[in-house]
């Protein structure tokens, strides 16, 4: 559990951001923070959401502040992140989850599209933790959750300008974080690595897939990347966390038999993204604008596959606590060591 003062961040109520706030895992991030009763700047461009997003928030007991935002304008992310700052306090937490996509193989993908995609993905977070990282490091205090994906470390077919991005962003998290190590800072930078999610993604990505698009399996509930996102805020010191069985084995893979994996998903990869459905003509694309803009609803933070989407994850326990796993793991090989050798000078 969190400490009280860690919850009111010095006396007062945490102030946290969350980018990608109106929708998938930013909407279920959103709504796990406002269990602890935080302060919470809600940040994204469709307004429909934000506006659901913070009855949510109120509902909870919680303090919302809904911040209409482009995080690929770096002069909105500043005004927005000055804003906070001057009408909440200083921000304690902030989380990049904002993301945007294009499905379609990259021959299909205009220069346009992958730079929008880049754009958001990509340097939204750069522009968004530029901002924020000055103010924190005036303060020396702070944390900066990246939200990554197994694709910044395994990059698959269809998702060429998704990869990309979340390749790039994986890199300069890297960087910054052996920055701050070098200046004794106090201001913690860490990022997790999340697996297939049930969010409206699918139901709104800009897709030239012939079939509806869908996450590769085995597919999570936002939840589950929820639970894990604010727990990495909370002990932010861990450069990286994993969620889901399906991220550890695909990593572990691909560090060892990267090549393997190429052939495997060339094989795999078109089909496992598809659901074998028809894509419907009319489903919209959020792009260049959020699909629940003027006139538009709120998407919420699951997806189309609920039931088939898991709710747990032990792997996400093991994650987190592996120091202690591995100790009891020693401690119980040193006892069947000794068992064993007893055993044996009995015989």
């Amino acid at each position: 559990m969190v400490s009280a003062e860690l919850r009111r961040g010095e006396g007062r109520r945490r102030v946290v951001a969350v980018t990608g706030a109106s929708g998938g895992v930013g909407r279920a991030t959103v709504r796990e923070f406002a269990k602890r009763g935080d302060s919470i700047a809600l940040l994204a461009r469709g307004e429909v959401g934000l506006g659901a997003t913070a009855a949510e928030v109120s509902a909870a007991g919680a303090n919302p502040m809904l911040v209409p935002v482009d995080v690929a304008d770096q002069t909105q992310v500043e005004e927005a992140v000055g804003r906070i700052e001057n009408e909440l306090g200083p921000i304690d937490i902030w989380v990049n989850s904002a993301f945007t996509s294009v499905f379609a193989p990259f021959a299909e993908i205009s220069p346009e599209e992958f730079k929008q995609v880049t754009d958001v993905t990509y340097l939204g977070a750069v522009y968004s933790t530029m901002a924020v990282l000055r103010r924190m490091r005036e303060r020396d205090a702070g944390t900066i959750v990246q939200v990554g994906s197994t694709l910044a470390y395994r990059g698959i077919p269809l998702q060429s300008a998704y990869c990309g991005a979340k390749h790039a962003l994986q890199g300069f998290h890297e960087s910054l974080r052996c920055e701050l190590l070098h200046d004794h800072s106090n201001v913690r930078v860490t990022m997790v690595q999340l697996p297939a999610v049930n969010t409206p993604q699918f139901s709104w990505v800009l897709s030239r897939l012939p079939e509806r698009a869908q996450p590769v399996p085995p597919i999570y509930q936002p939840e589950v990347a929820a639970r894990a996102v604010a727990y990495a805020a909370d002990h932010p010191e861990r450069r990286e966390y994993w969620v889901g069985a399906s991220t550890a084995a695909t990593l572990i893979v691909n560090a060892v038999a990267p090549g393997m994996l190429d052939r495997y998903l060339a094989r795999t990869g078109f089909q496992a993204q598809q659901t074998g459905q028809p894509k419907d003509p009319d489903q919209p694309a959020n792009l260049w604008e959020p699909a629940d803009g003027e006139g538009g609803h709120d998407f919420g933070a699951h997806g189309a596959f609920d039931q088939r989407a898991k709710a747990r994850s032990v792997q996400v326990f093991a994650s987190q606590h592996h120091a202690a796993l591995f100790g009891a793991g020693v401690a119980a090989a040193a006892g069947l060591i000794a068992t064993v050798g007893r055993k044996a000078r009995r015989s």
